[in-house]
């Protein structure tokens, strides 16, 4: 009997009971795939997690559900349906072939992970696409009903995290739906509340690092500027084009030249002062290190154009940082030009609509909950910040960091807090947490522009 038994099952493999592992990875497989909306796009299996490419068609406005849809790109990184969830909003593109990856609140919680490309990022972007939908309420009731569908297999509690605009965009989120999440830890999240009354830049500015430093990097401005007749041809010769955004060469080179301080503190740190070229240097040097710092071809019609939809929402909605570069003066050819318009093309250029950031400042100071915000010291993103109510909410300053800061990043007191406080909201205990082997995707990889 044994040996016809065996028999059989060799020869009848479809009739063999599933291992209790393949059930579990099948019944997730099924409960995504029974979502309306949801598509499975890809599937792999990292070390002790599954990973899956989703879309998630989309109402392209939600007032009007009815007049065309979408298909949102998202990642899953799942670990167990009992873990918690994280909620990644990087607020811009996720990259063109997603690969698994942990933010750092996912492996302080050993949790699964949902990361959701921004909408009007392609190729989450409605077609005809109508950019009066792209809007920070609209991006909050994308999250909301990802958030919806997704606690049908999920129920534990769900943490939303993001950098930089992608720490704007999970604010923006609680604001609009605070019982979606139970917790927010925004990085690096610029609050521009009043896009006219940026002093704060300015202020930043004249205190960041040493005075050798910046007296080093206003020299470099300076130098660059004086030499733009000089300097103008290389771009020129580039073969790149600035006809539909900056216009012509000279203006792309003069913005690039303003935006190098800025550049500088947002990525380096202060020991990379002594690298800054002095007066003296050569044209090759100063051409190379401002090409190293910011970029001469971030601002060119191709550099930008994955952009428009972040330049799009400073102009209309976030804000865009402003700043009165008084050493400068006599030099400049373009007042006026350091601004969000200017990086869109004329078609998407428009007033600014200053009620949404007073609105979300206002109800982040008195009425949000269990929100954490992150800052470095030396980045000038952070000269405007989020201030956090007293309800179950918190800000820490990581010393001498800049765009990149984080919780790790915290001197050891205020990080085993912010940890501490995070698990809590997570509801979990450091002796639940294992250390899972899985790549780390920084918010870096995402697609972000210098400002």
């Amino acid at each position: 009997m044994r040996r016809l038994l065996a028999v059989l099952a060799l020869l009848l493999p479809s009739f063999v009971v599933a291992s209790p592992a393949r059930a579990a990875a099948d019944d997730l497989l099924d409960r995504l795939k029974a979502i309306p909306g949801l598509t499975v796009v890809s599937e792999s299996a990292p070390t002790g997690y599954r990973f899956f490419v989703l879309t998630y068609r989309q109402p392209a406005d939600h007032r009007h559900p009815g007049q065309g849809t979408y298909e949102q790109r998202l990642t899953l990184l799942h670990r167990s349906v009992d873990a918690p969830v994280v909620l990644a909003t990087g607020g811009y593109g996720l990259a063109a072939n997603p690969t698994a990856g942990r933010t750092e609140p996912t492996r302080l919680l050993d949790a699964n992970q949902v990361s959701v490309e921004h909408r009007f990022f392609t190729p989450s972007r409605p077609a005809p696409a109508d950019w009066s939908d792209l809007t920070i309420w609209q991006e909050a009731s994308d999250e909301h009903r990802i958030v919806q569908a997704l606690k049908t297999i999920y129920s534990a509690k769900w943490i939303q995290t993001g950098a930089s605009k992608g720490g704007m965009t999970s604010v923006y989120h609680r604001r609009f739906y605070p019982n979606d999440i139970d917790g927010v830890v925004a990085y690096v999240a610029p609050n521009d509340s009043l896009n006219d009354l940026d002093g704060a830049y300015d202020r930043f500015f004249r205190t960041v690092g040493d005075p050798a430093c910046r007296s080093a990097l206003d020299t470099v401005q300076k130098e660059a500027l004086k030499r733009r007749d000089r300097l103008v041809p290389r771009l020129e010769a580039s073969g790149l084009s600035y006809a539909r955004t900056l216009g012509t060469a000279d203006r792309a080179f003069e913005m690039t030249v303003l935006d190098t301080v800025w550049a500088f503190w947002q990525y380096s740190l202060a020991a990379d002062c002594a690298d800054v070229p002095p007066a003296t240097a050569t044209d090759d040097e100063l051409f190379d290190w401002i090409d190293g710092v910011a970029g001469w071809s971030f601002y060119t019609d191709q550099g930008l154009e994955p952009y428009f939809p972040y330049y799009y929402q400073a102009a209309t909605q976030l804000g865009w940082p402003s700043l009165g570069f008084e050493h400068l003066r006599g030099l400049r050819r373009y007042p006026g030009l350091y601004t969000a318009n200017s990086s869109l093309p004329a078609e998407l250029r428009r007033p600014h609509n200053p009620l949404p950031m007073i609105d979300v400042d206002l109800w982040v100071r008195t009425l949000s909950q269990r929100m954490m915000f992150v800052y470095g010291e030396n980045d000038p993103w952070g000269a405007e910040r989020f201030t956090p109510s007293r309800r179950d909410s918190a800000l820490y300053v990581a010393p001498g960091a800049n765009h990149g800061a984080n919780i790790s990043r915290l001197n050891p007191a205020d990080a085993a807090e912010a940890t501490a406080t995070l698990r809590r909201w997570a509801g979990v205990t450091a002796t639940t947490l294992t250390q899972r082997p899985a790549a780390e995707l920084p918010f870096e990889d995402m697609l972000e522009p210098r400002r």
